[in-house]
């Protein structure tokens, strides 16, 4: 019978903690603040909600009450967010051992910033709406892609990912996209640059890199890798351009792997699937592998050895 007898755990405790001492790398005590995810989730949700108005939390909304509706809404993610940047910068700050003494008029002056960056992002991730609209015969429209496409749920929180990041927030952006990524297999690192009207089909497997650049009306779909060529120099790499750069106007379609930082794709260039590329591509060029032959041969019918299994109806 199972007992709650702390006594019974005498050992497993101590060898717990000695193990604690011994990595530090994974374990956070007596290190200060640090940044809850849960709570950058629920902002995420806010965010999409002020984005996106009338389609996520509160619907039905009314012309009349809008303004009173966005003011608290600003407001309660204004106030989550503080806290959370605020903590991310504490957070940093203990790990450098450096002090922190302006970190709330630090955290207070980003959020402030970032929030004024709403309505560009609302007029930016419209036009990824309408690509996704424009490039999908399947969408009857354009509330279908809000409500139900990861391609748009990705890209808008790579897009709040993204201007917290050019803002130097620590910890958070990666958490918010590593959250998309975790819900539709879509994984875009925050640092990554991309233009309007961008377009992701279907989109699991997808991977862009941090230092992918991506002109507008770029069309990608499932299983494409914007990646780096070698990365066993390690931290030696930080900064460097290490993904590639696809023009303006470029599909690249599925099982596609785009490598190198030098590797440029040119404006009007498509990728066919299944391609390797690691060198640039001129632009209005198509890019493929020569078809595989294929071998057809005849296959006598199988026997049962046994008799097949009855028709069921229901």
């Amino acid at each position: 019978m199972a007992t709650n007898n702390h006594n019974d755990f005498t050992d497993l405790v101590s060898a717990l903690v000695t193990s604690y001492q011994a990595e530090p790398q994974t374990r956070h005590i007596d290190a200060g603040y640090l940044p809850n995810r849960d709570a950058i989730i629920e902002i995420i949700k806010q965010l999409r909600e002020l984005l996106f108005p009338g389609y996520f939390g509160k619907q039905n909304l009314s012309s009349k009450t809008l303004e009173y509706h966005v003011g608290e809404l600003l407001a309660s993610i204004r106030d989550k967010l503080f806290e959370q940047v605020r903590n991310a910068i504490r957070h940093q700050a203990t790990r450098r051992g450096t002090e922190c003494p302006s970190c709330d008029e630090t955290a207070d002056v980003i959020v402030r910033e970032f929030l004024g960056t709403v309505p560009q992002l609302r007029s930016l991730l419209a036009t990824d709406v309408q690509a996704a609209f424009d490039g999908d015969p399947a969408a009857a429209d354009t509330d279908e892609i809000i409500f139900s496409y990861p391609g748009l749920f990705a890209i808008t929180i790579f897009r709040i990912a993204h201007e917290l990041h050019r803002l130097e927030v620590p910890l958070i952006p990666r958490i918010m996209t590593e959250y998309a990524h975790g819900i539709t297999g879509i994984d875009i690192h925050p640092g990554a640059t991309i233009d309007e009207f961008f377009f992701i089909d279907h989109g699991t497997g997808v991977v862009i890199g941090e230092t992918t650049i991506i002109g507008k009306h770029v069309k990608i779909y499932q299983g494409v890798t914007l990646g780096a060529l070698s990365t066993r120099g390690g931290q030696t790499l930080r900064g460097a351009k290490r993904h590639p750069t696809l023009e303006d106007d470029v599909t690249v379609y599925s099982g596609a792997s785009i490598l190198g930082g030098e590797t440029l794709i040119g404006t009007g260039a498509v990728i066919n699937g299944n391609v390797f590329v690691t060198q640039s591509v001129p632009a209005h060029t198509r890019v493929s592998t020569k078809n595989p032959e294929l071998q057809y041969r005849n296959r006598p019918p199988r026997e049962f050895k046994q008799d097949p299994p009855a028709d069921w109806i229901i």
